[in-house]
Parts: C-alpha cells; sequence; structure tokens
C-alpha cells in the first residue's frame, strides 16, 4: 500500500473514532513510521509469528490496551465503532483485516507512553517511543530513520 493511502483508508477513520486529542501530524508519522518498520504496509500477519495487522500486534499488545488506564475506555469505544468484541483473542483476529482498528490500537497503544509524542522530525526520540511501547525483540534500527523519513515526508507532502 503506498503511505496516502494507508493515511486515507487505515489512520484517518481511525483518528476519526478517536479524540481529536489524539490526532497531530506527530501521530501521524509515528503510526506511518511504526507501520513501515513492522510490516512495510505489505503484510498483515507477521510471518512465521503470531502478529496481526499491519502495526503487528502480538496478543499481549491488544490486552495491554485493551485494559491500560488510558486507553481502556476508547479501547472499547473503537471495538463498538468497529462492531468487534472488546475481547483480546476477538480483536487480535480483526486486525489482521481491519486496518481502521489495526491504526486505532497502534494510536491508543503511543497513547499509553506517559510521554508526550515526539516533536516531528525527532527521530531518536521517536525511535525510544517505538522501543518502549512497541517493544520488538529484534529492533532494526539501521531501517527506522529511513523509513522514519519516509513517513515524515509523507505527512508533509499532504500538509504542504
Amino acid at each position: 500500500m503506498h503511505l496516502s493511502e494507508v493515511r486515507q483508508q487505515a489512520i484517518a477513520p481511525a483518528l476519526a473514532l478517536l479524540p481529536a486529542r489524539m490526532t497531530s501530524p506527530a501521530a501521524e508519522v509515528m503510526l506511518l513510521a511504526i507501520g513501515l518498520q513492522e510490516s512495510a504496509f505489505r503484510y498483515r500477519h507477521q510471518i512465521g509469528g503470531p502478529a496481526h495487522g499491519y502495526w503487528m500486534f502480538e496478543p499481549a499488545g491488544v490486552r495491554g490496551v485493551l485494559r491500560h488506564a488510558a486507553s481502556h475506555e476508547h479501547a472499547l469505544q473503537v471495538c463498538n465503532a468497529r462492531g468487534v468484541q472488546p475481547i483480546g483473542a476477538a480483536v487480535h483476529a480483526a486486525l489482521e483485516h481491519d486496518d481502521t482498528l489495526a491504526a486505532a490500537f497502534a494510536r491508543l497503544l503511543l497513547w499509553t507512553d506517559p510521554a508526550p509524542l515526539p516533536a516531528v522530525g525527532a527521530v531518536g526520540a521517536a525511535w525510544d517511543l517505538y522501543l518502549r511501547t512497541w517493544r520488538p525483540g529484534k529492533p532494526h534500527k539501521s531501517s527506522w530513520g529511513p523509513l522514519y523519513t519516509r513517513a515524515l515526508d509523507a505527512v508533509r507532502e499532504v500538509s504542504a
């Protein structure tokens, strides 16, 4: 998927389901960069693994968003809007086919971090947030910078 399609078909509808304070260029850049890092927006099911959706949620990550004090109520609202039972297994299964649900859960996972989103262009701080929230098993820092730049360019392209 092209990044403009991801923004239009997944991220924009997801952010529309969430409070306006969760919508910002910084949020969109993070969502695009993480999606590029996790799946390159090519895969909705982890090859040889349990993760689902472009943002590659494992069952524990889904449960975390459903249970965290900062995201719980919003997750329930998103599940209701998407017609998914707010139960870990049901959400996890749906993430593989519902890109809006996946994008909303990705934004909610970022919301659970107590620090504010990094400023647009703060590549290092964005990497640190990704590590804290996604906790990737095999992080690839060498690919983060170029992928973050692609995400940043996609958001700036539309804003210009």
